[in-house]
This record gives structure tokens, C-alpha cells and sequence, in this order.
């Protein structure tokens, strides 16, 4: 199949704010002894309570933009192949390369004394259960999975649905992704209380309507490459101030803090985040080359496998930026997630000369 270039800058694009997430998550998740954000939050200064809202908010946007390009790619499925050719493609694909890596983070820290065996043999009793402790980023697998496992049952709908109809889906989804915010200042609505859950909009809600808002992209929306710049602009900066802004409001030097409270405007299915991740996608679409640079291509193909591997890297280059040599938090975040995307990239690359590759890394 032949390669959508701007799909590989928005792959390669997403891949590194992943890193610039992760980075910035030791500036504020650091009340335990993780790379990663814990339940609790502390920021020791306003230097760290702003550059965090900055780069993390910023970034926010990285999943959402692979879930929309997964969908871009594999929504509706294609004519004749059936639900299970679908589902054996997507296993052989992500799952070989997510278990290697999942017994891997099980293991490997028990080297550098990052865990103790009782803590390594849990994670490996858990494999099937969920991911390791030490690979938090790994909760991502799951939502796209479950994405997977559902563009066989909404491919018949959305190869008769028409634009309108599909707009009508996405304008509900869109007020779904208010109800964190409703829940805040209103609290329990549309159904919602203690034994329930599932509010009004829940079938509309979640990752399911990135996957429509891509397929409505692709299939639907006519407005030409300049309109297509000037509101994708538009959407991405207002998505972004907001997203930074949610934060940094909420965020206050020298006090523990309880980080959904605080991360609130950083769930992925919020309104503001939609926003930031629909207007880059729509910038990203301009381009319109026939082929993308080599180096591009490679860290494209390579992706899958930097993201699994990213944190064995990311805590060195945090000993080395945060705490060696202690640079300043405007400074260190980009340092780290730099040094991390480019460790990752060498490692993938020399790992992708192996016999069987494909195993290890996708």
C-alpha cells in the first residue's frame, strides 16, 4: 500500500510529544519515585509550574493524533475482508512486539534495583491481566485495541453513512467530551449516580469518536488546503492555550495536589483536547508531498517500536538533565525528550537489522 506522507510526519510528530509528555511528568509527578505521574502532584516552583503546563499541555495532543491516524488508515474496513482477517492482521501487528516488551519492563529493572523480584514476578503473573508497573505508558495498548476490535461492527456504518449523519455522531461525541467539566460545576448528570455510570452520551463518547472524526476527514471534508491551514491554526491554538491554561490555573508551587484534580483539561477526551488534536491533524493534511524524506519514513516505520521501549531510556537522560546537571526546567524538558527520542531511534534501528524483527519492534 502506498504511503500517505502526511501521515508519517503526524506519526513521527506524536511519537516525540509522547516523550515530551513522559519528560515533563518528573517535573510535577515526582511525590513517589517514578518516572511517570502518580496520583499525587507537587511542583516545588513557578519555573516548573509553567514550563510543565506548557510542554505537557501542549503535548497532550500525541494520542489522540495515533488513535486518528489507526482510524485514518483501518476505518471502514476494506470491501471483502472479513471481521477475524481483520483482527489476525492487527494481532500479528501490535501484540508479538507489546508481550515481548511487557515481560521485558517485568524484568529488565530488576537489574539496575529499580524493582525486587516479589514486585517482577507480580508483573509477570499479571501479563494478561494489564501492564507491568514500571510501564505506565503501556495503558495506552488497550483503548486501541479495543478501537480495533471495533472498526469490524462500525465499518458497515460508516461506508452508508452520509456526511450529515456523520456529523450528527461527531456533534455528540463533541458534547461528550465536555463532561468532565459538566461533573465539575454540576455534578452527577444524565443518568449518573453511584450505581451508574453510563450518562446519556457514554455510546458516543471515548476514543470511538476520534475514530469517526478521521474517517469524516478523509472521506467527507471538501475545504481545500488553505482553508484546511487557516482553521486548523485556529482549532490548534485555541485547543492549546486551553489545555496549558487548565493546568497552570490549577497547579500551585508547594502544594501536594491530587493530579486528575489538576489534570482535568489533560484528559484526552476532553473538548479543549479534541480541539488541539483535530486542528493539527488538519495542518498536518496540508502537506502535500509525494514522498517524505528518508529519515522520515524511518522513524515512521520505527514508531511503534520507540514508544514501547521509550521509558528504559527516558529515566537516564532524566539522571543526566535533572539531576546531574541540574538544568533549568525550561531547558531540561527538551533535553530529555530529545535525548530519548533519538536513543530510541538508534536502538529501533539497529534492533530492525535483526532477523525477525518485526517480532520485537512491529
Amino acid at each position: 500500500m502506498k504511503r500517505i506522507v502526511f501521515l508519517d510526519y503526524v506519526r513521527v510528530f506524536a511519537c516525540f510529544l509522547v516523550m515530551v509528555v513522559h519528560a515533563s511528568e518528573n517535573f510535577y509527578g515526582a511525590v513517589g519515585s517514578t518516572d511517570m505521574a502518580g496520583p499525587q502532584s507537587f511542583l516545588h516552583n513557578e519555573a516548573d509550574r509553567l514550563w510543565v503546563s506548557v510542554y505537557d499541555g501542549f503535548s497532550r495532543m500525541a494520542v489522540p493524533l495515533f488513535m486518528i491516524v489507526s482510524a485514518f488508515l483501518l476505518a471502514p474496513m476494506k470491501e471483502g475482508q472479513t471481521s477475524w482477517q481483520f483482527y489476525r492482521q492487527r494481532c500479528l501487528r501490535i501484540l508479538p512486539p507489546f508481550f515481548i516488551f511487557m515481560i521485558l519492563y517485568s524484568t529488565l529493572p530488576l537489574l539496575w534495583g529499580q524493582i525486587d523480584s516479589e514486585t517482577s514476578m507480580t508483573d509477570l503473573s499479571r501479563i494478561l491481566l494489564n501492564f507491568p508497573s514500571q510501564a505506565g505508558h503501556f495503558w495506552f495498548m488497550y483503548p486501541l485495541i479495543s478501537l480495533y476490535l471495533f472498526i469490524p461492527i462500525i465499518s458497515p456504518w460508516l461506508s452508508k453513512a452520509t456526511a450529515k449523519e456523520e456529523r450528527f455522531f461527531i456533534g455528540l461525541f463533541l458534547l461528550s467530551t465536555c463532561m468532565p467539566y459538566f461533573n465539575r460545576w454540576f455534578g452527577e448528570l444524565w443518568g449518573q449516580c453511584f450505581w451508574n455510570e453510563y450518562h446519556m452520551l457514554w455510546y458516543f463518547s471515548g476514543y470511538l469518536g476520534y475514530l469517526v472524526m478521521a474517517h469524516y476527514i478523509r472521506v467527507h471534508l471538501t475545504w481545500d488546503r488553505s482553508k484546511r491551514f487557516v482553521i486548523g491554526t485556529i482549532l490548534m491554538i485555541i485547543g492549546a492555550a486551553w489545555t496549558i491554561y487548565s493546568f497552570y490555573i490549577q497547579a500551585i508551587p508547594g502544594e501536594v495536589l491530587s493530579t486528575p484534580v489538576i489534570e482535568i483539561g489533560w484528559a484526552f477526551c476532553t473538548i479543549n483536547c479534541v480541539l488541539l488534536t483535530a486542528g493539527t491533524f488538519l495542518m498536518f493534511s496540508c502537506i502535500n508531498l509525494s514522498k517524505a524524506p528518508r529519515l522520515v519514513t524511518e522513524l515512521s516505520k520505527l514508531s511503534y517500536g520507540m514508544y514501547l521501549m521509550h521509558i528504559f531510556w527516558l529515566g537516564l537522560w532524566v539522571t543526566v538533565f535533572k539531576h546531574n546537571l541540574e538544568l533549568p526546567t525550561v531547558s531540561a524538558i527538551p533535553c530529555i525528550a530529545v535525548s530519548t527520542f533519538i536513543s530510541c531511534f538508534v536502538t529501533a534501528k539497529i534492533i530492525s537489522l535483526l532477523p525477525g524483527s518485526k517480532w520485537i519492534i512491529g
